[in-house]
């Protein structure tokens, strides 16, 4: 009889970049996010814009940190976070009223 003896995976070392990419990126881009949702949403009254752009940042920050460890390498997490907020915040800028 034969037994196989199975090691658990060992624990990757790069679960630090992709919880500080999770965490400070998602952050920023959930506040990206939030600030073009009050863009498209112009013809609601202020005080619900403002309460729905806000109360959106906590589920896009929490849904970008627990996605981020689905990246292969912290590295990559951090170039597609980094690129998504540039595309985000390009497009805030060039969306603003003049």
């Amino acid at each position: 009889m034969t037994t196989t003896s199975s090691k658990p995976a060992p624990i990757r070392r790069d679960w630090i970049a992709k919880s500080l990419a999770g965490t400070l990126l998602g952050f920023t881009l959930a506040m990206g996010c939030s600030g073009l949702l009050i863009l498209a949403t112009a013809g609601l009254a202020p005080g619900t814009r403002a309460q729905f752009a806000m109360w959106l940042v906590t589920p896009i920050w929490l849904g970008v940190l627990s996605g981020c460890f689905f990246f292969s390498s912290g590295l990559r997490a951090w170039q597609w976070l980094g690129g998504a907020n540039l595309l985000v915040f390009a497009t805030l800028l060039l969306a603003r009223p003049a």
